[in-house]
């Protein structure tokens, strides 16, 4: 039976788009890679994560990616849709497009709510088909399946090379995008005014609002 593993990176960040990713393997892929030191992307150096994401592509039988921008997560947000809701939209859209032609498939997902059974009928729901799978939501499934670690990788590769992009333009201080890294807090300290309309910003966190409501008060004063 082949397996699909999906795997989220960048929830947190208050800078970046969120990515979901997909990845569609046999037994014997899951051997290899398992050989190789696939395993949840945080516990890899950049360079064997780049490295490992490469083979993954080669590999795998299929792989999806799905990015999400702050804009988007934004007006979702306003509009009611809860981050969780929309995670479990891209996942959904990740199988969608994979299950096709493949015949039986086992779906493992890294869930994102505390609430597994909840979360993975509101999933379950928005899958177009149901009939040749076998569907498990699971918590820190990425440390205990190969498939969904090699979907992390995909997922934090990706996401990486969108927060490239954005250093290109905005330059090394922005930093990582986490709310706890010193050097996005400095950023925002600084430009969460100037940069509010160009599309790299959460601006529903409360971390991007207090940085703008801070701004406009010494601005005032």
């Amino acid at each position: 039976m082949l397996i699909l593993g999906i795997d989220d990176a960048g929830r947190g960040p208050v800078i970046g788009p969120m990515i979901l990713a997909g990845c569609l393997l046999d037994k014997s892929t899951e051997d290899e890679l398992k050989k190789l030191g696939v395993k949840d992307s945080k516990q890899l150096t950049p360079k064997r994560r780049e490295f490992l994401a490469e083979v993954i592509r080669e590999k795998v039988e299929a792989f999806e990616v799905v990015i999400i921008y702050p804009d988007e997560i934004d007006s979702e947000n306003s509009n009611g849709t809860k981050l969780n809701e929309l995670e479990a939209f891209a996942c959904a859209r990740i199988i969608n497009k994979i299950n096709k032609g493949f015949g039986k498939m086992k779906v493992i997902v890294d869930c994102p709510s505390v609430s597994l059974i909840k979360w993975s009928d509101f999933l379950r729901a928005r899958i177009k088909n149901l009939s040749n799978l076998e569907v498990s939501c699971e918590h820190k499934a990425d440390r205990n399946h190969i498939a969904v670690a090699a979907a992390s990788i995909l997922a934090k590769s990706e996401r990486e090379k969108e927060m490239e992009r954005i250093r290109e333009k905005y330059g090394e201080e922005i930093g990582s995008g986490y709310t706890s890294d010193p050097l996005t807090q400095k950023f925002l300290e600084k430009y969460a005014g100037k940069h509010k309309d160009k599309g790299i910003f959460r601006k529903t966190w409360i971390t991007w609002k207090n940085a703008y409501g801070n701004l406009k008060q010494r601005t005032l004063f």
